[in-house]
Order: C-alpha cells, then sequence, then structure tokens
C-alpha cells in the first residue's frame, strides 16, 4: 500500500499555485508539517507530497478560502477541538449519524447523550464504515474499541484506520504517520480510512 508522491515543482504545476501560497498555507497549519516528505535525488535534497491527499487538501483550501478567513480554515483543518459538545439529537439533526448508528453505539459505549469532539467522531466513523456495508455489526464494536484506545494519538497524529479480513477473522489496525503497510498473502483490505479527513468532513457539516 504505498503512497503516490508528487514532487513541490509538479504539485505547483498542476494545482495552479505559487511556492508563497503553499508555504502561507503551511505556516497556517492549513497544511500538515508531516506532508512536507525530504528525499534525496540525483540533483540533491527534493521535497515531495503523499499526492492524492496534498491535491484533495489544495482543492478544498481554494473552494472554501471564498467564504472563509485562512485562520478559520486552520480551525476546521485542525485535529483539535475540545470545545465542541452536542447532544445525540443534534448529532442526527445535523447529519453525523443516523438513529440506528449512535444507539448501536451508546448500547456498545455505554456514555452518557452529550457528545465531546472524540465520540463525535467515533460514531462518525462508524456510521461510514456500518452504512457502505463495509463492515458487520461485530467488526463496528471491533473499530470501535481500537478508536477508544487510542483516542489520545488520533487527536494529534496523522491516523490510518484498516480493517482486515483473512480466511474470515477480521482484523482492526491503526497506522500512524505512515507511509506505506504490507500485510501477508491472502490478507484483503476491507476498509482505509484517513481518520483526519474523516475530521475534516465531520467540520463541514459542523460549520
Amino acid at each position: 500500500m504505498n503512497e503516490e508522491l508528487i514532487s513541490k515543482k509538479d504539485l505547483l504545476e498542476l494545482a495552479g499555485i505559487s511556492y508563497g501560497q503553499l508555504y502561507r498555507w503551511k505556516r497556517k497549519d492549513l497544511i500538515p508539517e508531516d506532508w512536507f516528505i525530504r528525499k534525496s535525488t540525483f540533483t540533491g535534497q527534493e521535497t515531495f507530497f503523499p499526492k492524492e491527499k496534498i491535491l484533495d487538501r489544495i482543492n478544498k483550501i481554494q473552494t472554501m478560502k471564498e467564504n472563509l478567513s485562512l485562520d478559520e480554515l486552520a480551525d476546521m483543518f485542525s485535529p483539535n477541538v475540545s470545545d465542541l459538545n452536542l447532544t445525540k439529537d443534534e448529532l442526527i439533526k445535523r447529519n453525523i449519524v443516523s438513529e440506528s448508528v449512535i444507539n448501536f453505539y451508546l448500547e456498545n459505549e455505554k456514555g452518557g447523550l452529550q457528545f465531546n469532539f472524540s465520540r463525535m467522531l467515533e460514531v462518525f466513523v462508524l456510521e461510514k464504515l456500518l452504512q457502505s456495508g463495509e463492515i458487520n455489526l461485530e467488526e463496528g464494536k471491533m473499530v470501535l474499541q481500537v478508536l477508544k484506545d487510542q483516542a489520545p494519538l488520533i487527536k494529534q497524529k496523522s491516523a490510518e484506520l484498516v480493517i482486515t479480513r483473512k480466511l474470515g477473522v477480521s482484523s482492526c489496525l491503526l497506522f500512524i504517520n505512515t507511509e506505506s503497510f504490507h500485510f501477508e498473502r491472502g490478507t484483503k483490505i476491507v476498509s482505509q480510512l484517513s481518520l483526519l479527513a474523516c475530521m475534516e468532513e465531520m467540520k463541514l457539516k459542523l460549520l
């Protein structure tokens, strides 16, 4: 699962942006520091980026900067939203989650009806995976356990949630700041989710 990279020169040309814009967005934390990957080439050191992620992020910035300031965009892309609290009914009303999935979540998580950002993310991820049909309810419990156990890491890092199956046995793994990962032959990747992308998608619904 190697991630395709794009050089800085090709990125600027493809996205139609300047060097100054790219680094202004970096300074504003609109583009994560760990997406700037330094590699040795025959011409010396060059900067590369994860192609799909950076192009998607630049597209979002260009689309939304007409309506939001750079500081507001930075707040949206930041994974740290500590003050936000919504009720179960508010989450359903804002289309963050369906009633059936939030009831499944509450049955297994045993928490209250107030949701901070961490719990919102957990229920949002479950919604995406269960509604897509990629996982079943038992696998949903496993996903929830991993998200709960690793909540402090998820808030600060670029995390990928990966669900695999082999010979009918499912596994759920969390990769932190990983460029690539590999499994033994016969392992099927059922789902792969960027939790940073999930946070951004959820924030768009909250705006």
